[in-house]
């Protein structure tokens, strides 16, 4: 149950309410265009339940970061879009929260909306400064968007769980200053998470691949100590290092890779696990390397072998197959593969096919999952897609996530 107000709690009518979304879209190197629109699209009915209520909307983003600078763009199409999915209209300035931008806020009138800028324009809403600074919420009142945007605002909304891992002043400031509320896209993401780590239905299955493998081990440690899962079917690099922590040798070029990653530093970890969970904890028996342009599949009992594999072969994808159709409870992170090579992509088709197939509940999230589903299923099969990547990751996993607790902090005060 959501603990926090929410946008029913409050009567925004010819009030200013300062919304933060997270509309960080995936832009085309090229045209600097957007090619996915997900979360913008999910975005849409808080903006405009919000708009309804007769609010004066001041709505605050992010696209792109100092880590990925090439899609640090201005943020003009992203209200375009926000505008194909409400019954109003979004303007939009080009300024995060200068003179300009707090002209336009207060040339707002009810049931009017504003984009301003984006935040990553400003230096304290960047990673690099929230890795090197560390601010804490009561210094964040003190910068330069805090400053500029309080003075002119009456309500604090934020629905921008994909972002709940950024310590920054757009995300953990205003719950301390203004009174607030969770957006509906935020209720949805974290009842549909709860469902998975406090109450799921028996048996829970997690799905864990991909190459993000600190994700993998971070949620094993806890749905497994905690006993929310019945059992874990790794594959993609995760199934690697299970094999490795069983004492397979993969062969020189898989094992390469894996040092070059720094990767290798988790098998000990993995043992452990398996130690400790035996029968939690399933494995690759079959893995599929290149030849000759042809799709080879390799029994690990005939390890080691110097090639690069690169996907779960057939004996895999049955067993994994039958575990998901039992499933009552389904959490997915990451692919089987490299599935954007079609030799390699059988093992996340037929994985996320028994997924689409299954009667339990199923919960997806991450960019490459969630790309690697549409390519394969109609996504109104699965249960819920979380459009959080690393902050569903560490909700997950237990980590206490600076968002979470900035809307808690406000809960406690009231």
């Amino acid at each position: 149950m959501i603990k926090w107000k929410t946008v029913d709690d409050y009567d925004y009518r010819n009030k200013v309410t300062l919304l933060r979304v997270d509309i960080n879209s995936p832009i085309h190197p090229g045209t600097k265009k957007i090619v996915n629109e997900n979360r913008i699209h999910k975005s849409a009915p808080t903006i405009q339940k919000l708009l309804d209520k007769g609010t004066k909307l001041v709505i605050i983003a992010h696209q792109g970061d100092t880590l990925d600078y090439e899609n640090l763009i201005p943020m003009e199409e992203h209200a375009q879009k926000l505008n194909q999915y409400i019954n109003g209209s979004i303007r939009y300035i080009d300024d995060p929260c200068g003179p300009a931008a707090q002209e336009e806020i207060r040339k707002l009138k009810a049931g009017e909306g504003l984009l301003l800028g984006n935040l990553r324009y400003l230096t304290e809403e960047t990673s690099t400064f929230e890795n090197v600074v560390k601010l804490k919420p009561e210094l964040m009142e003190q910068t330069y968007l805090v400053r500029s945007l309080l003075p002119l605002c009456d309500y604090y909304v934020n629905d921008a769980f994909s972002a709940a891992h950024r310590n920054a002043p757009s995300m953990a400031a205003f719950q301390r200053l203004l009174p607030t509320a969770a957006g509906e896209l935020m209720c949805r993401e974290v009842e549909a998470l709860d469902q998975i780590i406090e109450s799921p239905d028996h048996p829970c299955l997690f799905v864990l691949g991909g190459a993000k493998i600190s994700d993998a081990f971070g949620m094993m440690k806890q749905v497994l100590e905690t006993g929310k899962a019945d059992k874990i079917l790794t594959c993609g690099v995760t199934g690697e290092i299970m094999l490795m922590a069983k004492g397979y040798s993969l062969g020189e070029k898989k094992e390469l890779f894996i040092r070059e990653r720094g990767l290798d530093r988790f098998v000990q970890e993995a043992r452990q696990y398996l130690d400790k969970y035996p029968q939690k904890i399933d494995y690759p028996v079959d893995v599929v390397y290149e030849r000759s342009g042809e799709r080879c599949t390799l029994d690990i009992d005939e390890l080691p072998k110097s090639e690069l594999f690169m996907d779960i072969g057939e004996k895999t994808i049955e067993h994994y197959r039958r575990e998901i159709i039992q499933a009552k409870t389904i959490f997915v992170n990451g692919p089987a593969g490299a599935y954007e090579n079609p030799l390699f992509e059988r093992g996340t088709k037929e994985v996320w096919e028994a997924i689409a197939a299954a009667k339990g509940y199923s919960v997806i999230g991450g960019g490459d999952t969630v790309s690697a589903a549409q390519r394969y299923i109609n996504l109104d099969d699965i249960g819920y897609v979380c459009t959080a990547g690393g902050a569903m990751v560490r909700y997950v996993s237990g980590t206490k996530l600076p968002l979470i607790e900035a809307m808690d902090g406000a809960q406690s005060k009231g």
